[in-house]
């Protein structure tokens, strides 16, 4: 039944989530959508040292905005850092090392975020796709730590902060691969059965849509979003998927083109003036 579920996935997949599901559905975009200047309004980008996240990053500090990068690993995070300064210009670019499947780590964090800055916009992207059942030093299995209660503490810790804004936007980067998940809480730390990476992953991503939708109905103010960024040739994907990645290298999404549905929900005005709770791609609610 796992293989049948993957298989539909990756057709539908090609029709949709490839570098020509894209270009097709970027016919209809609005360029002046996302031409807009976002200075002084201050954004945070979890995995935002490589990949969509370190896109998105780049897309919004070019519009002139604040940008918090939250990044697991130091050194890598110093150069993407130093590559958005260079290439932007907008020196307003500020690293904040953070493992986001650790819980302490993440409320420790956001205290002293509160306490120190601003923030307009959350755009939770730092997730992970672990094949092997691992646990963290919480004794929590790795994908969910990270994907699903890594993001829900975040995003729950800063919750007070956005409230203080007008214009607060949650975005968080989901996949399309929770199209073959219904949401099942019965087994959070995936202890029954085989164990199956990909589909952790995907229930995973469920959750992240029904989190969103939940925070949405609790908290009016703020305009909550979820979005799949289709099948883009990022780090992770070549780490954690390396047979699908040499299948379907050739034609998949660039990271700018995985950002993009991101920097729209981010930044733009016509995001916003659609129900909060929903679940984007190509800029339209799927």
């Amino acid at each position: 039944m796992s293989w049948y579920r993957n298989t539909v996935w990756f057709v539908k997949g090609l029709r949709e989530y490839t570098r020509g599901g894209y270009e097709s559905a970027s016919k209809h975009f609005n360029p002046a959508d996302v031409e807009v200047d976002v200075a002084g309004r201050s954004f945070l980008v979890t995995g935002a040292n490589s990949g969509i996240g370190k896109a998105t990053a780049k897309e919004i500090a070019r519009r002139g905005g604040t940008v918090h990068l939250v990044c697991r690993n130091k050194e890598r995070a110093e150069v993407a850092r130093e590559e958005i300064v260079t290439e932007t210009g907008n020196h307003n670019i500020f690293l904040h090392i953070v493992d986001i499947s650790n819980l302490k780590e993440i409320w420790k964090f956001a205290e002293k975020f509160r306490n120190e800055h601003k923030l307009n916009v959350l755009i939770n992207n730092a997730g992970c796709m672990v094949n092997n059942r691992e646990l963290t030093e919480d004794g929590l299995e790795k994908n969910f730590a990270t994907n699903t209660l890594g993001t829900y503490i975040l995003t729950t810790a800063l919750l007070p902060l956005l409230e203080k804004e007008a214009d607060a936007r949650v975005i968080t980067v989901s996949s399309g691969g929770m199209l073959v998940q219904k949401l099942n809480v019965s087994d959070l730390q995936s202890e029954s059965g085989t164990f199956d990476g990909t589909m952790v992953y995907a229930q995973n991503k469920r959750q992240q849509v029904v989190m969103t939708e939940q925070w949405a109905k609790a908290h009016r103010s703020i305009h909550f979003s979820v979005m799949h960024p289709g099948w883009a040739d990022t780090p992770a994907v070549r780490l954690s998927m390396p047979d699908f990645y040499e299948k379907m290298k050739n034609s998949l999404r660039t990271e700018a083109q995985g950002a993009d549905t991101v920097v729209w929900l981010a930044v733009s005005a016509e995001a916003t003036k659609l129900p909060s709770g929903l679940f984007f791609q190509g800029k339209k609610t799927v």
